[in-house]
């Protein structure tokens, strides 16, 4: 399974053969004031459980975070394989970029002006 069909916006950032991958939205987009870089909304679909110990092995399936900073996880999911985990991660992309992902209820301090201009973005309704 690949990310053939990443819906618009979103791009691989980094892709391990049979590994790890990342998936960001709009990198174009940002890298400025009105979208600070480190606000770029990823996707995580990395080996092991969200729960493993340290030193853990790698069997015990994937985890698929969207991140929408270094530590704001908006939705977190597991996969028993990558191919699930594949899967799993382009449903979340397109449920972003439909505007179906709630960001603001993964912050616990509201950013009123930069949720009204990530609404904008993805063409959601406040």
């Amino acid at each position: 399974m690949s990310f053939d069909d990443l819906p618009d916006g979103w791009t691989v950032w980094h892709e391990e053969a049979g590994g790890r991958a990342i998936l960001a939205y709009r990198p174009d987009v940002f890298d400025t004031d009105a979208f600070p870089a480190a606000c770029m909304p990823t996707i995580y679909l990395s080996p092991g459980s969200p729960r493993r110990r340290p030193g853990a092995r790698r069997a015990d399936g994937w985890t698929i975070t969207l991140f929408l900073e270094p530590e704001i996880d908006a939705r977190v999911e597991t996969a028993d394989t990558r191919e699930a985990g594949v899967e799993a991660a382009l449903d979340l992309a397109h449920a972003f970029a439909a505007g179906k992902i709630d960001y603001r209820a993964a912050y616990q301090i509201p950013r009123e002006d930069y949720f009204d201009r990530l609404d904008e973005l993805v063409g959601r309704e406040a």
